[in-house]
């Protein structure tokens, strides 16, 4: 199980999530193109995609930086060619880029929930569009989404509309696209964690330090996705991931490493199904 020489594109994987699954494929020797928007710091935001690609070099892979915003479909398609055209192709597809604001509706400005559909469910859409052609010449090609299950419950949509119909528009791309693209062999899955992850979202807008360390690193998404990664495409698609799940029926039986602070119990996150039970017999669970 490797994927040296194969090509991701990720979306937002300046940090987080993203850059987490970026550096594992690295190790492997992998080559990964960032297609992000922050290329110069922020103040309240770590990394931009020139230290992303210093950190997967440094990790053994080859990165391709690009300034992407996926709303503009005229950046999308240049940077997808711009991958092909450098590596030989793509590989694997990751749509990670997401905006997030949990208001209720009255609380809501128009120009967020535009914002939020427009790079939540539309950039995974046009990504994904365009990305398609170069997928179909893969060996073993892979789109990964980070989204929830489609659980249609009240109470995942009742707090922060806008924010999940957005964020469950990704995950419809997976439903759709899995039985769309199944004939050409092309895998389509969603990922997504139990608790909290230690990121910027969750430390600048969800609970700062505290929930921080009531969560999981981002790395235990980056060893998720490099296990769909190695799964036969034609053999494994149309799931809904929940992480430690997936890695415990994969083999895993500690995940006390991705324990920010193991002491603190850990924080669930949002969008788990009532009746995903976390694995049993594991270290550092739930």
């Amino acid at each position: 199980m490797s994927l040296k020489g194969k090509t991701l594109f990720i979306t937002g994987g300046s940090r987080g999530i993203g850059l987490a699954i970026a550096l594992r494929a690295a190790r492997d020797g992998a080559n990964v193109t960032i297609a992000a928007k922050t290329a110069e710091p922020h103040p309240k935001l770590e990394g931009t995609i020139y230290t992303a690609a210093a950190e997967i070099e440094a990790a053994g892979g080859k990165c391709l930086p690009l300034m992407v915003d996926i709303r503009e479909e005229e950046a999308v398609v240049a940077a997808i060619a711009k991958t092909a055209e450098t590596f030989g192709g793509i590989d694997i597809l990751v749509n990670n880029a997401s905006a997030i604001s949990l208001t209720n509706t009255k609380m809501t400005e128009m120009k967020r929930f535009d914002l939020m559909h427009q790079i939540n469910t539309r950039g995974t859409f046009m990504v994904s569009k365009y990305a398609i052609p170069h997928l179909e010449k893969a060996e073993n090609p892979h789109i990964l989404m980070l989204s929830p299950p489609l659980d249609m419950s009240m109470r995942w949509f009742a707090p922060h509309l806008a924010y999940s119909m957005a964020k469950y528009g990704m995950s419809l791309c997976v439903l759709g696209l899995a039985g769309e693209l199944a004939p050409k062999g092309i895998a389509v899955n969603a990922l997504w964690p139990r608790t909290t992850v230690a990121t910027a979202a969750v430390k600048n807008l969800l609970g700062g330090d505290k929930m921080v360390q009531a969560s999981r690193t981002p790395d235990m998404l980056g060893e998720a996705a490099w296990m769909v990664f190695n799964k036969p495409s034609r053999e494994f698609s149309g799931n809904f991931l929940i992480d430690d799940s997936f890695m415990a029926g994969e083999g895993v039986t500690d995940f006390t490493p991705y324990r920010v602070d193991p002491s603190v119990p850990l924080m669930p996150d949002f969008f788990v199904p009532a009746d995903s039970k976390p694995p049993q017999g594991v270290k550092g669970g739930i």
